[in-house]
């Protein structure tokens, strides 16, 4: 007895039992947060540190905790090879792999992603050029002012969002113009014609996210379907250029246009010839088409990419290479403590190793995001 007493009160015991007792009112204080956590349509949804803790483990979250961990791994079967050998997600069985599972590709890259981009991005899921005195928030803001001008949406249109995020840019837009606008998410745009009556909306736009369609013909002839003879479809897109100097055939330009497919959802990656083409096809004649950034290395302009980098300001700091660092490890300390999701760690991963691709193929200029294009219905 005597010999278990000390033993009980041997120096690191009350260690042990101060650790455990930490670890405790630790899960009891971030099982409070979780219960309060609510996303909010008007700001950014994740504004303190505290609220990162949410991440793939709040109410609103389209996963259960138990999900995370396969729906990761699901997604990775689809990119298998990706980052160990080089060209194993460009062959034609991988892409088509990735086409004919279209649904799974993108339900389960923003199942897992979501909470993430509103931590570190905001609402509006997308890049924008940016000019030297301008703010990432301001940016943003002017390159859906531009697109909403470019289309002609008025107060009184009609207006068809096409693949519509968490709503930040039709938000936005609506703020600007007054306009009626109606959302589609990734996967029901892929069927619009099934949606909606023939010539209901008077124009449409995408923000970044016909890219992730296995098939954009498809995509295109649905927005044409809903558009009025004579409406308009702005567009930002990404693609790989060619006209810059990107080469297929190049292992380096290769790795980065893959790195940045397994990272986005992406089936793959276009050229500005084929999203030309696919517009003429689906019954569009082009108006105008460039790349939103061609001017990203002018003495006037501030890079696409140097969001990724970010600023050291309180704000701008989880946007840095350093703040994602911090992000993975307190993602890693949370599902260690298993307050986050098994998997947890493997999303975060996957999207620093995509910042590092994007930023690499934006410095080379042989991808941009923001290939803009305004067509009209014949």
């Amino acid at each position: 007895m005597l010999l278990f007493i000390t033993k009980l009160y041997s120096p690191g015991v009350p260690l042990i039992l101060g650790t455990l007792s930490i670890i405790v009112l630790v899960h009891l204080l971030f099982t409070r947060i979780f219960s309060s956590f609510k996303r909010d349509a008007h700001n950014k949804t994740f504004r303190t540190v505290v609220d990162a803790a949410s991440l793939l483990s709040n109410p609103d979250s389209v996963l259960k905790r138990e999900g995370v961990k396969d729906s990761i791994e699901g997604y990775e079967t689809l990119f298998a090879g990706a980052r160990e050998s080089l060209g194993a997600t460009s062959t034609s069985d991988s892409i088509q792999h990735r086409a004919k599972e279209y649904q799974t590709l993108v339900n389960s890259f923003y199942d897992l992603v979501t909470d993430f981009y509103e931590w570190g991005w905001g609402q509006s899921f997308h890049f924008a050029p940016r000019k030297k005195g301008e703010t990432f928030d301001e940016s943003i803001i002017r390159a859906e002012h531009y697109l909403a001008l470019r289309a002609n949406i008025q107060q009184e249109s009609k207006v068809l969002d096409v693949g519509c995020g968490v709503g930040g840019p039709m938000i936005s837009i609506h703020h600007l113009t007054g306009a009626d606008i109606t959302g589609v998410t990734l996967n029901q745009y892929q069927k619009l014609s099934d949606q909606f009556e023939a010539e209901t909306f008077d124009c449409a736009y995408a923000i970044e996210a016909t890219c992730h369609s296995p098939d954009r013909r498809v995509c295109f002839n649905g927005v044409n379907h809903c558009l009025k003879k004579g409406g308009l479809f702005a567009c930002y897109d990404w693609v790989v250029l060619p006209e810059r100097g990107f080469d297929s055939n190049n292992p380096d330009h290769l790795r980065i246009k893959e790195g940045i497919e397994v990272g986005n959802g992406l089936p793959t990656l276009a050229t500005t010839e084929e999203i030309v083409s696919a517009l003429e096809d689906s019954g569009f004649d082009v108006i105008d088409v460039f790349d939103a950034n061609k001017s990203v290395h002018s003495d006037h302009e501030i890079p696409w990419y140097y969001t990724l980098y970010g600023s050291f300001t309180l704000k701008g700091f989880r946007m840095t290479r350093l703040g994602r660092m911090c992000t993975h490890a307190l993602i890693t300390t949370l599902e260690f403590l298993r307050i986050a999701p098994k998997g947890s760690v493997r999303v975060s991963s996957l999207l620093n190793a995509t910042a590092l691709d994007l930023v690499e193929g934006g410095r080379k200029e042989i991808f941009t995001p923001s290939l803009f294009f305004v067509a009209r219905k014949k």
